[in-house]
């Protein structure tokens, strides 16, 4: 009986990380295109403050958000797909958050850069950048090295 009760509250928990990061992916990827589709608008409308020689990093720290932002929000709606399509898989809370923290910290690192710039460089929300990249690398390879663990593989 403990064994069945165990089965059905970890096919729970799958089932809600799976939920999660779908949901969070989907709604991230919205979020990311709008902001390509409001970068391509302030391209169509000639604005200095985004197009100018002087806001070139301005216009590259934004484009790498969008970027990467679109790029998380695929690899989270991944996970949340493995998660469903490898039934022995469970998705570790650290590597579930590592992804979620990633999709926020890389690309709104990228945004924040753009948003002040100071003599060419990017503003200090540049530093949440590398934090981003490590929690991305740690949830994939997480992932990656779980998914040996199953009979699948």
């Amino acid at each position: 009986m403990d064994a069945n009760l165990a089965m059905d509250v970890n096919g729970t928990n799958r089932i809600k990380a799976s939920d999660l990061h779908l949901r969070f992916g989907w709604w991230s990827l919205l979020a990311y295109l709008t902001l390509g589709i409001f970068l391509e608008i302030l391209h169509g409308f000639k604005l200095g403050w985004y197009l100018d020689v002087g806001n070139e990093t301005r216009r590259l720290m934004f484009t790498l958000a969008h970027a990467h932002g679109t790029l998380l929000a695929l690899v989270n709606l991944a996970a949340g797909l493995t998660v469903r399509a490898v039934p022995e898989f469970e998705l570790a809370r650290s590597a579930s958050l590592s992804l979620l923290g990633s999709a926020v910290l890389l690309p709104g690192g990228f945004f924040l850069g753009g948003v002040a710039i100071h003599e060419g460089d990017p503003g200090l929300g540049i530093l949440l950048v590398p934090v981003g990249a490590l929690l991305l690398l740690y949830g994939v390879g997480r992932i990656a090295f779980d998914l040996r663990k199953t009979s699948g593989s």
